[in-house]
């Protein structure tokens, strides 16, 4: 994996000193945005697609994080990374609740003095706890402040953040959490995806023919990968030798399952590659029939800006629900088919994967009504809201 990059000594990866002053100068006359994101890819990739408009309109970009920030690998397009503590809430009990308040506490008055010296014109966070102490800074000292929530319902560090901030974009024209005083502050600006993901927008789906071969794509993230090869493999097995020589698998697997995902491919005459991570995975999403995935923010925001049709099982158990709300959004659209994963054995899905081979005009359908819900220009106007905000609002010297 690369390494986000950029990082000053309080950040991450190394740099000089005198690197850091030549920079600094470079960039003394733009203002800074400084973007708070971490913890998960789904609040990390939409910062990195802002993070690349914001350069290309001439900001300078600074990414704070915590000590997870760069378990993604992302290159992060920024011109330094700080690393802030912060923490989740992992239990109930009085001792869990004091030791998350005293690490946020800390975290909050570190990006107090952080916040004092780089003194950015706009803080945007991208939900989870990593935002929480910077956010709670930045209203502190009086700096406009942006959350952008990923998903179709409101996110537990946003709930907290949503009275404090300026502006709250939104991903879906309709969030399960914003109303009351809170809508008034909503700004539907889609979810930004990355530059590469984007570039494939206009590239059309084209369903298989009869007797063509079928290219499928199955991902499910770190939390999805080990169902997905349990699951997918026995439902392909499952599928007349017809319909699997037809077969062209992409599957994430976690490294540990590689070799049996592989030898059980192999054992039914399925062509497959397999793999713990593809680089080139927004490629591979765009030359597939069909996508059988996790239902992450990212995951939907990607599947509708290049619109191609997918099987969705959504995460269970997840907070909030988030993956379900987003999966059941895209199927009422007709986007997608979202089954539950308490209700997706092998015989299901091989009936759908079935299904799907032998009616295109389903897929065709499908890819259509996806497409329909992107917003490839999302990253264009959540960086619009972001530019009014800092250009009207901050004034030099106001974080002293």
């Amino acid at each position: 994996m690369c390494r986000l990059r950029g990082a000053s000594s309080r950040g991450l990866g190394r740099r000089s000193r005198g690197e850091d002053q030549l920079q600094v100068r470079a960039d003394e006359d733009k203002p800074l945005i400084l973007l708070a994101a971490g913890g998960t890819g789904g609040h990390l990739f939409p910062a990195f697609a802002l993070a690349e408009e914001l350069a290309r309109r001439g900001y300078a970009v600074d990414l704070v994080t915590d000590e997870r920030g760069d378990r993604y690998g992302t290159g992060f397009p920024a011109r330094t990374v700080y690393q802030i503590p912060s923490a989740t809430l992992s239990g109930r009990s009085p001792m869990a609740v004091v030791r998350t308040a005293s690490k946020l506490s800390r975290g909050v008055v570190r990006a107090y003095r952080l916040l004092g010296k780089i003194k950015p014109a706009v803080v945007v966070g991208f939900g989870g706890y990593p935002t929480f102490p910077p956010l709670i800074a930045a209203g502190w000292r009086r700096i406009p402040t942006v959350i952008h929530e990923q998903n179709a319902v409101l996110g537990r560090a946003n709930r907290m953040l949503a009275k404090r901030v300026s502006i709250i974009a939104t991903s879906f024209d309709a969030v399960r959490g914003l109303d009351g005083g809170l809508a008034a502050k909503a700004r539907f600006t889609g979810n930004p995806v990355r530059a590469q993901v984007a570039a494939l927008a206009d590239r059309p789906f084209k369903a298989p023919s009869p007797g063509e071969p079928f290219h499928l794509v199955v991902f499910g993230g770190s939390q999805g990968a080990r169902y997905f090869s349990d699951t997918v493999p026995q439902a392909l097995l499952r599928l007349s030798e017809e319909e699997r020589v037809r077969l062209r698998v992409v599957q994430q697997a976690r490294e540990e399952d590689v070799a049996r995902v592989e030898a059980a491919y192999r054992s039914a005459g399925i062509a497959a590659m397999i793999a713990p991570f593809f680089k080139d995975l927004p490629e591979r999403l765009a030359d597939a029939h069909l996508i059988v995935a996790r239902a992450g923010a990212s995951t939907t925001a990607e599947l509708t800006v290049i619109g191609r049709p997918s099987l969705l099982v959504p995460l269970p158990h997840s907070l909030d629900n988030d993956q379900l709300y987003n999966a059941t959004r895209l199927a009422e659209s007709g986007g997608c088919w979202c089954i539950e994963q308490k209700d997706l054995g092998p015989e299901r899905l091989a009936a759908e994967i079935g299904m799907a081979m032998a009616r295109p005009e389903r897929l065709e359908a499908a890819a259509i009504s996806a497409k329909k819900q992107g917003r490839p220009d999302a990253v264009a106007r959540l960086a619009d809201e972001v530019g009014e905000l800092g250009n009207v609002q901050h004034k030099p010297g106001r974080t002293n």
